[in-house]
């Protein structure tokens, strides 16, 4: 209750003091145009489904009769789909990885660039790694939940190539606990802006090529090949089936082809960036596991 109130009082004071039972669909729908007006429509859409759950949570106790919120289903503006750019063919991808071996910045950067290629997490998943979420012997970075999109564990097989690059960085964990600490205090993750802003560095556009835009690259490239079950490149990309059932039958598959694919995802890259000599990495061992 408290957390609906401090909602209301934020956005729309004078439903701040009304009892829940007081609070109209029409009085939230107020509430959440003020946010649709600032063009922030998945931040509405987030706030009504938290209304809801209060609402909800007040029926159970008893602290309300209806979750007024349920009346504003479909009545928000659907935010359009975000496009990130993305370089998606082999050759503008060998090119892409060339420039960033030649990158002179900052060798945190520089290392995270070459990391995100290789294992094609969100931005903010790479911002937030620490080194207590890389399992060096069985080769496996777990994602906790919290630092999650989707707040669910995700689990990415590590290559070789990935392990080198992490093994390659010089770092003390007695200042960071994170793997690519801010520049200007060790005690934070890097900046939102420093994978893009070293793109825009080496010379990409904000139209060609972004941070988000390896998963494109990557999901792109890698259905192209015909070598990998397309469940197996979603569930790389910790995208959620929107089947509940689906989803359940096919929880924790796919492992043992994530972790060759991933190898040989690294060799397909370095072979793009070597002009087409791959360098050949050995395999995970195809016997491990993970959720």
């Amino acid at each position: 209750m408290k957390k609906l109130r401090w909602l209301l009082e934020f956005t729309y004071p004078s439903l701040g003091s009304r009892p829940i039972t007081a609070i109209t669909a029409q009085e939230l729908l107020l509430m959440l145009r003020k946010m649709e007006n600032r063009g922030r429509y998945e931040t509405a859409k987030r706030l009504r489904s938290t209304c809801s759950q209060v609402f909800r949570y007040g029926i159970a106790t008893a602290r309300a009769e209806r979750d007024a919120a349920a009346d504003l289903r479909g009545a928000l503006i659907a935010a359009k789909p975000t496009h990130r750019a993305a370089i998606t063919t082999p050759n503008e991808a060998g090119a892409l990885l060339r420039a960033i071996e030649g990158f002179e910045g900052h060798a945190s950067t520089h290392a995270a660039l070459r990391l995100l290629p290789h294992v094609f997490v969100r931005p903010g998943e790479l911002r937030f790694a620490e080194w207590s979420d890389i399992d060096f012997d069985k080769a496996v970075w777990t994602i906790p939940p919290h630092k999650t999109k989707m707040r669910r564990v995700h689990n990415v097989p590590l290559s070789v190539q990935a392990l080198d690059i992490l093994s390659s960085i010089e770092t003390d964990s007695g200042l960071s606990s994170y793997i690519f600490p801010s520049l200007r205090s060790a005690k934070r993750p890097m900046s939102e802006n420093t994978i893009n802003a070293a793109l825009r560095r080496l010379g990409y556009a904000q139209d060609e090529m972004t941070g988000h835009g390896f998963r494109a690259m990557a999901a792109t490239l890698l259905n192209e090949m015909g070598l990998w079950h397309a469940d197996a490149i979603e569930r790389q990309l910790a995208h959620t089936d929107n089947n509940a059932v689906r989803r359940a039958y096919t929880r924790g598959e796919y492992w043992d082809e994530r972790v060759r694919m991933m190898q040989h995802w690294s060799d397909y890259l370095d072979g793009l960036r070597n002009s087409n000599k791959v360098v050949k990495g050995a395999f995970a061992k195809a016997g491990r596991k993970a959720g």
